[in-house]
């Protein structure tokens, strides 16, 4: 599973690149979603790759995600993280496990070089680095 997070805020974007992030639901600055890994959404992510930071996430990393800023579409039923992670993995949506699609998380702790890619800045591949960036967002 690819987590991907926009890092880059509203200004002076074209486009073309404004709507493939409308499609992917990072509108805003900061916010993050976990997409499957098919020919599709790997497409949309090359396309927005100077705008986003993205990786694959690992199981304990979604856990806390999940735990910590998953939002409940309907607020009075319960949900089980366990369960949610394990659904995920089969292939199920976050909309059909009652969780919004995006996650909204805060500015990194330590401060982010946002207009670098990876090896000196966050944008771009992170590759398995996702998972301290996000926790770091927590």
């Amino acid at each position: 599973m690819i987590c991907v997070i926009r890092v880059r805020g509203r200004v002076n974007v074209r486009k073309d690149v404004e709507e493939t992030l409308k499609r992917l639901r990072l509108r805003k600055k900061f916010s993050c979603v976990l997409l499957e890994e098919n020919k599709v959404n790997l497409g949309m992510i090359k396309k927005v790759k100077d705008f986003v930071a993205f990786g694959r996430i690992d199981r304990e990393t979604l856990k806390k995600l999940i735990e910590k800023r998953g939002q409940k579409i309907d607020k009075s039923k319960k949900i089980n993280i366990e369960s949610v992670v394990e659904e995920l993995e089969k292939g199920k949506k976050l909309n059909e496990l009652n969780l919004k699609p995006f996650f909204r998380l805060h500015p990194p702790r330590g401060g982010i070089k946002s207009k670098e890619h990876f090896p000196k800045g966050v944008l771009g591949d992170n590759k398995e680095k996702i998972n301290d960036l996000v926790l770091r967002m927590l």
